[in-house]
């Protein structure tokens, strides 16, 4: 009795270190990572590479949750554990929307300002700069820039009156770098502007319909339209520089995600996110396929990292 005791309390341990260990592999390559992408082509682009990037150099899975409406509800979606990691962040509009702070306009401070915030409100690490900054930007084409010798915002002020400003209709009614506080900081106005959808903007302007338009420094239009952006002299609107923010928790199971993650650090300067953007926009390519390609090209920077 005592022989079939003690193999019966073997067969059960045997048993119960089996699916522990299977449970510990479950942990390790079953996990799927979410990842949290707004509305728009470069959040998609950046977030299909970190999805790409986390499958091809782990055992993790990932999955997009896609076409969030706003910073503000892929913030929410990290919260509730809806998403692990925001693909795309940006500091202007964090400090005013989810910090509820008032507008930073020096990008060090205000990087440092979400890095501390976000980590100490939301036990969320802040990750640096992909490169580039996504920012309002007003422009003109290279032809009308030329003509009127425009080069900074505020040689606009000389063509206000007579010149035709599409800008995005949003931008009319925000609170802090909208056009009530633009017309405040800059001493002009527009006789003639046109609030419009930010995706209409590039077609207006280099049909000549527009003479200039308030868009996005990253829109891939901009160097394929012959477009030039005006210097924001005055620096009135905040820095918009782009990172992903990812839960702790996801962080603190999985240290090893951290450094991949890093990996993205830098790696993307306002002319390439313009020419990804692009390729999107204007050749029709999935975003996956555009992200995989440039992880391929730098063979998923592991050189630098690793």
């Amino acid at each position: 009795m005592k022989m079939k005791k003690l193999v019966i309390i073997a067969m059960i341990s045997v048993s119960l270190f089996g699916l522990a260990a299977c449970s510990l592999v479950t942990g390790s390559q079953g996990q799927t990572v979410k990842v949290a992408a707004q509305n728009t082509t470069e959040s998609s682009i950046i977030a299909n590479m970190i999805a790409e990037l986390i499958e091809h150099e782990t055992d993790h899975k990932a999955t997009l949750v896609s076409n969030l409406g706003s910073s503000s509800v892929t913030h929410e979606a990290l919260l509730r554990g809806d998403a692990d990691i925001s693909a795309t962040r940006y500091t202007g509009t964090d400090i005013t929307g989810a910090l509820g702070m008032k507008a930073i306009k020096d990008p060090k401070k205000a990087s440092e300002t979400v890095k501390r915030e976000f980590k100490k409100r939301f036990d969320q690490t802040w990750f640096p700069t992909y490169g580039f900054a996504d920012t309002y930007a007003f422009m003109v084409t290279d032809a009308y820039a030329k003509e009127n010798n425009l080069k900074n915002i505020s040689d606009l002020s000389r063509v206000a009156d007579t010149a035709k400003a599409g800008v995005d209709s949003t931008w009319m009614t925000r609170e802090g770098d909208g056009y009530r506080e633009f017309t405040e900081t800059y001493g002009f106005s527009f006789r003639n502007i046109y609030p419009m959808q930010i995706g209409l903007v590039y077609n207006a302007v280099e049909s000549n319909k527009m003479q200039s338009v308030l868009g996005y420094s990253t829109d891939g239009r901009i160097p394929s339209y012959d477009l030039t952006i005006l210097k924001d002299d005055k620096q009135f609107f905040p820095p918009y520089e782009t990172s992903m923010v990812v839960n702790n928790d996801l962080l603190r199971d999985n240290p090893q995600l951290e450094k991949l993650l890093h990996r993205l650090d830098g790696k993307i300067d306002l002319e390439t996110m313009q020419k990804l953007n692009y390729q999107v926009d204007d050749k029709l390519l999935e975003p996956s396929v555009v992200a995989k390609k440039f992880l391929e090209q730098h063979d998923y920077f592991r050189e630098e990292n690793d």
